[in-house]
């Protein structure tokens, strides 16, 4: 899986817990996934594509190439 290379923000694993009638019923695996892109980003004269997650994005850590 692709990971953010500017925060390196990448998946997570927890468990996703069901509760029925204040009592914990039952616990299973669960992974969250990064919204990450594939970015094409102007380097210092040099265009390179790298996965950036959409919140760097937004933030503007990172200049897109045209």
């Amino acid at each position: 899986m692709a990971k953010c290379e500017i925060c390196e923000k990448a998946m997570q694993t927890g468990r996703r817990i069901s509760i029925n009638r204040s009592q914990v019923s039952r616990r299973a695996k669960k992974t969250w996934k990064a919204n990450v892109k594939k970015v094409k980003i102007n380097d210092n004269g040099t265009i390179k594509s790298i996965y950036v997650c959409t919140r760097c994005l937004r933030s503007g850590k990172v200049t897109r190439a045209i």
